[in-house]
């Protein structure tokens, strides 16, 4: 029996809370079904154009939960999810994936939707092969395959070697504010440009690579219905993260993802379907929290966006791609230029940044309250793993780290 509380180091949380984290996924699931009230969204049972059976592979946190949720919750799908969390016991706790991942399998559950959910290593050949078997069990095929896996390893199934990715710099050193949300101080941080093979082991583990490597498999398989599309996520961002992000060891694999997407998308075509890559919104999480700049950055764009109206968290854009991108009534996908769906567009509205690099240079420890959403950041950031949600009693004791009520 323990009463838990978060324990912070350096903006990371490195606990989590079982009650806090499945509230939050339910919260979660109430938005989306109360946007298919607002927007009348009908599932394929209820003959509207809808996936039907769903792979998300990275489920358990972030866009892959929020995209499960929302072809679940909103849009009636069937779902498979896979993600490689840390199983809590009795006396011990798991990562938040591994509670909502278990409180998001009871929500389908009680509204009568197939999910199983794999804790197991999505870039290896036998979880491919433990989904191929599961869904040909289900006697059904995937209409749409979510691509949403983040890790700092990954070993290639071929060769077996483990690669590492990083987020670095290239050719010079990064640096700037490091805002520490819990209290308002602002150091500086700075990141070590890449050094010897950090920019290709970081492709190999966040590139396209084992996107691609899925959708063969799963292809070759005959378990990709016909029309099947599939998705994945990258971000750009504003010039000011360019040197860490966009130009630097995540970017080059960003890139990789975002060429690859076209060789999946010649694939796919042949029967129908296509491959996308979605880039999304800035947000609080486990890795944005400790790079250089970028956890300022966010405080100061949701205090713009939320004066206007255009402020979303995790689960509003992904219940906006698929209402607005992928499900719409004409079935017409916007892309961008490069062939891009772009749910950053209200991110990267021109006045919105003209007003971030108005005010990022003004932010100081004495005004940080009032140009950065210090309270938004804050909240993301616990609620992440399951703290500072409303509805939970944080002081009462915790008999059972594996029980999520």
């Amino acid at each position: 029996m323990a009463v838990i509380k978060p324990m912070i180091r350096s903006n990371i949380c490195i606990n989590a809370h079982p009650a806090g984290c499945a509230k939050e996924t339910e919260n979660q699931i109430n938005y989306v079904k109360s946007q298919k009230a607002k927007r009348g969204t009908k599932t394929a049972k209820e003959g509207g154009y809808a996936p039907k059976t769903v792979l998300v592979l990275g489920c358990s946190t972030g866009y892959g939960l929020a995209s499960r949720i929302s072809a679940a919750f909103e849009y009636g799908a069937d779902t498979i999810g896979v993600s490689f969390e840390k199983e809590a016991t009795q006396t011990k706790g798991g990562t938040p994936g591994w509670y909502n991942n278990k409180a998001f399998d009871r929500a389908a559950a009680a509204d009568g939707l197939k999910s199983v959910t794999f804790n197991a290593d999505a870039f290896s050949d036998e979880c491919r092969a433990t989904v191929i078997e599961e869904v040909k069990k289900w006697g059904t095929k995937f209409d749409l395959v979510v691509y949403s896996l983040a890790s700092p390893v990954r070993t290639d199934p071929d060769t077996k070697v483990l690669y590492k990715s990083v987020i670095k710099p290239v050719d010079k050193v990064y640096g700037g504010p490091s805002l520490d949300m819990m209290t308002g101080k602002i150091g500086h941080m700075e990141a070590q440009p890449a050094e010897g093979d950090d920019i290709p082991n970081t492709v190999k583990v966040m590139g396209g690579e084992d996107w691609e490597r899925w959708i063969k498999q799963l292809s070759e398989a005959g378990v990709l219905a016909e029309g099947c599309r599939t998705v994945a996520y990258s971000y750009i961002g504003p010039s000011l993260s360019h040197p860490i992000y966009r130009d630097g060891t995540i970017g080059a694999a960003k890139k990789d993802l975002e060429a690859r997407a076209k060789n999946i998308d010649a694939a796919l075509k042949a029967n129908g379907g296509a491959a996308y890559v979605s880039v999304n919104k800035a947000l609080i999480t486990r890795s944005s929290s400790v790079i250089p700049i970028i956890c300022q950055y966010i405080g100061v764009l949701f205090k713009i966006m939320k004066a206007k109206g255009t402020h979303e968290g995790c689960i509003e854009q992904m219940e906006r791609l698929f209402a607005e991108r992928l499900y719409t009534a004409d079935k017409n996908v916007a892309l961008d230029a490069d062939g891009r769906i772009r749910m950053d567009d209200w991110e990267m509205d021109p006045a919105v940044q003209a007003e971030v690099d108005k005010i990022m240079p003004q932010v100081t420890e004495e005004n940080v309250n009032e140009l950065v959403d210090m309270d938004a950041i804050r909240h993301d950031f616990l609620a992440i793993n399951g703290f500072d949600i409303a509805g939970i009693d944080y002081e009462k004791d915790v008999a059972d780290m594996s029980a999520i009520d």
